[in-house]
């Protein structure tokens, strides 16, 4: 059955989830955000959708109400919030307890989390997408499931401290992997070379990743053990000491995990 929506936030995850909702069959009723701008910008996007003036929610028609913020506002709304009793409460926080939302004083709470990088200047599909989700009741799980059934996500039970790994891991495999590539840029522009010879590499890295284990794909200097290279390449790196420490930091541990590969294989 279609839901009746509250999305309280404005950010990159509201920015997406919210028009994917509706494209699902739900009705966005209302928007809530703490900059009146940011909120009549994601207004514009849905259909029919109202602002909400305030967290008192207490004569809202919505059945299912989302707090899409950073982290740390997320205990503060739910302790402020003004609920009706038989609501579903979700935040969607890769780190947050669940917990948190208790503050609201509603029984129906849980977590409603997609693992995906999420830019507002980039479009993202859910179907397909693991949507990790946490529920204080079975009945609310339910309603979770059949919410992420509807927009053709791959939905996973998870407790907080599951999606806490999870999304520990997620850092590694996303923002510093990114942060790497950006590094791999600034060094490109220092020597005044064509950033975009590095594309098809960095296309190969992640495809090899996924196809075999990543452990197995590597390659590269520090695999090799080859000082003499890896001695010249912080040569090269004068210029920022930062990247110095750092790339001696990364080939000591690829250097590490390979050795002791070769002692349990």
């Amino acid at each position: 059955m279609p839901h009746s929506i509250t999305i309280i936030g404005t950010g990159n995850v509201a920015w997406h989830l919210a028009p994917a909702l509706e494209q699902a069959g739900h009705v966005i009723n209302e928007v809530y955000g703490r900059s009146e701008d940011k909120a009549l910008i994601l207004q514009e996007r849905l259909n029919n959708s109202g602002l909400a003036p305030s967290l008192d929610f207490s004569q809202s028609e919505s059945t299912l109400f989302i707090i899409a913020v950073s982290d740390n506002a997320i205990k503060k709304i739910a302790s402020e919030i003004v609920l009706p009793e038989q609501t579903i409460l979700v935040h969607t926080s890769g780190t947050a307890a669940m917990s948190l939302l208790q503050e609201s004083g509603i029984k129906n709470i849980g977590v409603f989390y997609p693992l995906q990088t999420i830019s507002r200047n980039r479009d993202i599909s859910f179907r397909g997408l693991p949507l990790l989700i946490e529920a204080s009741n079975s009945s609310t799980q339910d309603q979770l499931e059949k919410i992420g059934d509807s927009l053709h996500a791959e939905t996973t039970v998870t407790s907080s401290k599951d999606r806490k790994g999870i999304h520990l891991a997620a850092v590694f495999a996303n923002n510093f992997t990114n942060h790497m590539i950006d590094i791999a840029g600034q060094v490109m522009r220092e020597k005044s070379l064509d950033v975009n010879l590095l594309t098809p590499l960095i296309r190969e890295t992640v495809e090899k990743a996924l196809a075999q284990s990543p452990s197995s794909a590597q390659t590269g200097p520090a695999a090799r053990g080859d000082t003499d290279t890896m001695q010249n390449h912080i040569q090269q790196l004068e210029f920022n000491p930062q990247l110095q420490e750092l790339y001696r930091m990364i080939s000591k541990n690829i250097r590490d995990v390979m050795t002791k590969s070769k002692f349990t294989h």
